[in-house]
């Protein structure tokens, strides 16, 4: 137990010092899944909107597809993209392995199902009088979903949050595909790992700490806009 509170103890001090690997491992998670959060809000929300305008032929199954690609185990989407993205794969000759740019990529390929996924459940269960007082009114499909998104704002917002939430804690694809690289691809979470094993707790413990307190400020962010939704 002293072992426990020692660790947490210098911890403690690393955060309320600032320290500078601290806080670079810090914003450099931040600059990676923000990043990937944007785009993958930008990708989910076009989804969302297409699948609510009208019915189409294989509209369940891209439901589908996305609802189970919501379940993707990270590993599985990092491993993946490693291939696409090695010296013999499709995609080498842009040279991204072991980038920030394979890691935002790999972070918004799981962040996107996620939101397209659930800002669609938010557009299909919104007031369906406000889809057709708009398209009475004179609004095309397309203006009409603009209309309904608006109205589940606070829902769609939550959707947003849920993704951040998934992939600043992820640490699978991430790794395989950024190499933890120190000063360049390492994150919280491939930090954390790097220094368990090397037995450098304080630093670790710290970056936990930092990611509950992440993972506290979203939870509460979603409570807010899901009551707001309500």
């Amino acid at each position: 137990m002293e072992f426990i509170f020692s660790a947490l103890a210098k911890a403690l001090n690393l955060i309320v010092s600032l320290d500078q690997k601290l806080v670079e491992i810090i914003f450099l998670s931040f600059r990676v899944s923000g990043l990937a959060v944007i785009i993958s809000s930008a990708i989910g929300l076009l989804i969302a909107l297409g699948l609510s305008i009208k019915e189409f032929p294989g509209k369940h199954f891209i439901i589908t597809a996305n609802n189970t690609l919501m379940g993707l185990p990270p590993v599985v989407a990092g491993l993946f993209l490693y291939l696409m993205l090695s010296r013999s794969g499709p995609l080498g000759f842009m040279k991204l392995l072991y980038t920030p740019a394979a890691m935002i990529a790999a972070q918004s390929i799981l962040a996107t199902p996620i939101i397209a996924g659930l800002s669609y459940a938010a557009l299909a269960s919104a007031d369906s009088s406000i889809k057709f007082t708009a398209v009475t009114l004179g609004a095309t499909p397309f203006q009409a979903a603009i209309k309904t998104m608006k109205q589940v704002r606070y829902a769609i917002l939550a959707s947003v949050l849920a993704g951040f939430g998934r992939i600043i804690a992820e640490v699978g694809a991430v790794l395989i595909v950024g190499g933890n690289i120190a000063g360049y691809t390492r994150v919280m979470t491939t930090a954390i790992a790097l220094e368990a094993d090397k037995g450098d707790f304080e630093l670790a413990v710290a970056l936990g700490m930092v990611l509950l307190l992440i993972s506290f400020a979203l939870n509460v962010s979603l409570f807010y806009f899901q009551r707001k939704a309500k």
